[in-house]
């Protein structure tokens, strides 16, 4: 007699422009091949997305069940695309880009008071509500240096 092999949720971790997403790549494949219809999650992530500004890149977390269902998290933009855009450093070849020799090479730079809003901005985002304000500022610093960003007063 065969054993029934329970089916497990599936996850699939997308980063979209807010409101900016579509069936088209790379909404359309990743959920596809899941079995999920990319148009559903579209419209209810640009729904989500409304109040952010167009084009923020939004990581979602996507939880797709065995019954073809999903249910999703959004999270803060990424650390390193909200300390260029504090910095100001202009696009290169059409993307936000940090150093190519983040060591020696320094880009631009950010106060502490945007690292200390950035750090708030992502304490607001459940996993890390439980990190201190000076530990997350910490990070942030850390990840700025990563880019070729210079902390200054």
């Amino acid at each position: 007699m065969a054993k029934k092999v329970l089916a497990k949720d599936q996850f699939v971790k997308l980063i979209v422009g807010a409101g900016q997403a579509s069936p088209s790549p790379p909404v359309g494949p990743a959920l596809g091949s899941k079995g999920v219809k990319s148009m559903d999650f579209c419209k209810e992530f640009n729904a989500r997305t409304a109040n952010f500004e167009p084009g923020t890149p939004i990581p979602a977390y996507i939880t797709i069940r065995p019954d073809r269902s999903f249910a999703f998290e959004l999270r803060t933009p990424t650390t390193s695309w909200l300390l260029l855009q504090a910095s100001g450093v202009p696009p290169r070849k059409g993307r936000l880009r940090g150093a190519q020799n983040p060591g020696t090479e320094v880009i631009g730079s950010v106060t502490l008071k945007h690292v200390y809003e950035i750090a708030k901005i992502k304490q607001s985002e459940l996993r890390l509500s439980g990190l201190s304000l000076q530990g997350l500022c910490k990070s942030v610093i850390a990840q700025a240096k990563s880019i070729g960003l210079k902390v200054v007063n």
